[in-house]
């Protein structure tokens, strides 16, 4: 098998008319393009960042515009015969920190300019909604075709100011009216397709464009971004070669490394998995596997939001809810749980069509462990930049059968915790080990299991079993003694490996681990 060929991958390219043009690899999503144009008006696409919205967005322009050429060879080349031209509006969000409400005005003032250049500026000292609704029907008039309107990342100013509830009702009420505008000019306007991470419910933005289709959850629609089981092999059969025979692993292997790590995303119950692109050709290029998506952009705003929820972490990782609470996001709604299946850190992992309820979970092990590794700084005295080294040091402990050691380690982690941040305590303590064993389980075989403030744990490792019961205000004896009681060490009698039983007591008054026992 030939594994040295060069293929030029679009990472961080959204230009569709670059990519066509410059020669880099495009998986074909215009048959998909072609059935929304031609079925409807109005669509709202929600799908965590480097998904390629901005890539369909730009599709859309090519398309809108007449662009034929770009179009050779691809499934719409076939089903398009006319190729008309339309005025289209782009308006992209995504390029700037929104720190003030005059950094929203700034980038909706550049682009309305640049339209009323062509259109006609008569109404350039309106209010922006006044000047977008104008711009439109000019376009329309002067064209003589119905306006085409394209907005990326509709929600980038609100989702950067999560935590500031006085900006993102500044930014909220902006956006509510710029974008209510196209309810009203309905008769000049051909096509609109908006993208965002989030949903921020119908009642705020979208309340006056009721017209509005989302396809987020839409069966027809999952692979329009992303990509699937399918065309994975149909586009990089050859890249799977390379990159197996680079690692020295079999194709096979390549396979379930690349599903493990990077596929797994269900926008629509029982629906085809969806792998993360971003990450995929990253994989591909670098020809070793990583954590790229993650490291492009750490959710800040989620930690924010986890925390000042007060939410338990454990409840997170296992989840359920229904279609209601993950279409959208309120103002006045504290649940983090939509933001973060939005923002893609959560995916559908089962679905009860009885009570109609959703069962979320990490959808890969680049998200799980990414988010996780990225908690721990947020929850302990460990810095950002310690926290793989610590939690390896951790696991060799673990492996060399040095209890008093590691649990040394995990009295660090409960140590100088800032008083403000533990307003609950309980939680905060399962939380930390929560985070702690969900990360030592990379390494080493870790089952956590928590019920009401109690917390019983396995590690094990190919010479050790260690059996932990964690007491939140009681004794390392009372602990031990429930090992004994609920039997938790006797799926393992007749194993040959070493068995520790741990009896631990956390104390309220102290904030940390008081006692241990070993057996």
């Amino acid at each position: 098998m030939e594994t040295t060929f060069i293929r030029k991958y679009p990472i961080g390219i959204q230009n569709f008319e670059k990519i066509r043009k410059e020669g880099y690899l495009y998986v074909d999503k215009t048959d998909l393009v072609y059935q929304l144009v031609k079925t409807g008006s109005y669509y709202f696409l929600s799908r965590p960042r480097r998904f390629g919205k901005s890539l369909l967005i730009s599709t859309f322009e090519a398309y809108f515009k007449g662009k034929k050429e770009l179009f050779e060879g691809l499934a719409i080349e076939k089903l398009e015969k006319d190729w008309l031209t339309y005025p289209v509006l782009h308006l992209d969000l995504n390029a700037k920190k929104y720190v003030s409400p005059e950094d929203l005005t700034a980038i909706l003032n550049q682009h309305l300019e640049r339209w009323e250049l062509l259109y006609g500026d008569e109404k350039k000292d309106r209010s922006p909604e006044e000047r977008f609704s104008y711009v439109i029907e000019r376009a329309s008039e002067k064209t003589g075709m119905r306006v085409v309107i394209l907005i990326d990342e509709y929600d980038k100013p609100m989702l950067q100011a999560i935590d500031n509830d006085e900006l993102q009702n500044e930014y909220r009420n902006t956006l509510k009216a710029f974008y209510g505008v196209m309810k009203s000019m309905d008769r000049y306007i051909q096509f609109a397709f908006l993208t965002g991470v989030t949903k921020f419910g119908k009642v705020s933005v979208f309340s006056d464009l009721n017209n509005l289709n989302d396809i987020s959850m839409w069966g027809a629609f999952v692979s329009l971004c992303g990509i699937d089981e399918n065309e994975l092999h149909a586009y990089f059969d050859n890249d799977i070669h390379a990159l197996a025979s680079t690692l020295g692993i079999t194709y096979e292997e390549a396979c379930l490394e690349l599903k493990a790590s990077y596929d797994g995303y269900h926008f629509v119950e029982n629906s085809l998995g969806i792998y993360n692109p971003f990450s995929l050709l990253n994989t591909f290029e670098k020809k070793k596997f990583g954590s790229y998506w993650f490291e492009t952009g750490t959710p800040t705003y989620l930690v924010k939001l986890l925390q000042n929820t007060n939410y338990d972490l454990y409840r997170m990782a296992h989840t359920e809810t229904d279609a209601e609470v993950l279409n959208s996001i309120d103002a006045i709604s504290k649940n983090p749980i939509p933001v973060i299946y939005q923002s893609g850190y959560l995916t559908i992992k089962g679905y009860d069509k009885t009570f109609g309820l959703y069962r979320l979970g990490f959808p890969n092990k680049e998200v799980e462990e990414g988010f996780i590794k990225y908690l721990l700084p947020y929850y302990t005295p460990v810095s950002p930049v310690d926290t793989t080294f610590e939690i390896k040091k951790f696991a060799r402990e673990v492996y060399d059968g040095n209890y008093e050691a590691f649990l040394r380690r995990l009295q660090s982690f409960f140590a100088d915790t800032p008083y403000e941040l533990v307003r609950n305590l309980e939680l905060h303590y399962q939380n930390v080990l929560f985070i702690v064993f969900k990360l030592l389980g990379f390494y080493v075989k870790a089952e956590y299991h928590t019920s009401e403030g109690r917390i019983d744990l396995i590690l094990q490792t190919d010479r050790f079993i260690y059996v932990m019961e964690f007491k939140l205000n009681g004794t390392a004896e009372e602990a031990l003694q429930q090992i004994d009681d609920k039997g938790y060490a006797l799926p393992f009698a007749s194993d040959p490996r070493t068995l520790f039983r741990i009896g631990i007591n956390f104390s309220a008054q102290t904030r940390n681990i008081e006692k241990w026992l070993v057996e």
